[in-house]
């Protein structure tokens, strides 16, 4: 085989329909478009517009409601921990902070602070200072022999 004889599959690309190119394309003059009307005008776009009836989504009631303060925590699972320790990313004998966290990459930023979901089994045992923690999780390190302490947040006002 050399170059100049290299094809595609029988069938494998189409050849796209040339709009507005005459009679003869099948698509001509107005281009399937119709005759006259908003639509059949370049530079149109309706999308919401239902002709002057009040559109769903504004017929439609607001509702819930965004807290502007809410807390952003990274979240972390107790499985990735265990991983990470037996990798050697995080060292079991210090108490694993949130910076040791961050500086081992399990998390990339602390965020509001770093919050400890129990998915995931724990074997080793850790000492671990987060900002929050699942009861779950907390029990789950404690079943292990170590223990998991949540940090109370100073509110910054």
């Amino acid at each position: 085989m050399k170059l100049h004889e290299l094809r595609d599959n029988p069938g494998a690309a189409k050849k796209a329909k040339r709009i507005a190119r005459g009679p003869g394309s099948g698509k001509g003059k107005t281009a399937g478009r119709g005759i006259k009307g908003q639509k059949s005008r370049s530079g149109v776009a309706i999308n919401a517009y239902e002709g002057g009836q009040m559109p769903l989504y504004q017929r439609l009631p607001k509702r819930g409601f965004n807290k502007p303060n809410r807390k952003d925590y990274a979240v972390v699972n107790l499985g990735l921990i265990q991983k990470f320790v037996e990798l050697g990313k995080i060292d079991a004998s210090a108490p694993i902070t949130e910076d040791a966290l961050v500086a081992s990459g399990l998390v990339r930023r602390k965020l509001d602070g770093i919050r400890v979901l129990a998915k995931g089994d724990i074997t080793i045992k850790l000492t671990i200072a987060v900002t929050g923690a699942s009861k779950a999780a907390i029990e789950a390190v404690g079943k292990a022999g170590g223990t998991l302490t949540v940090a109370q947040a100073v509110a910054a006002e």
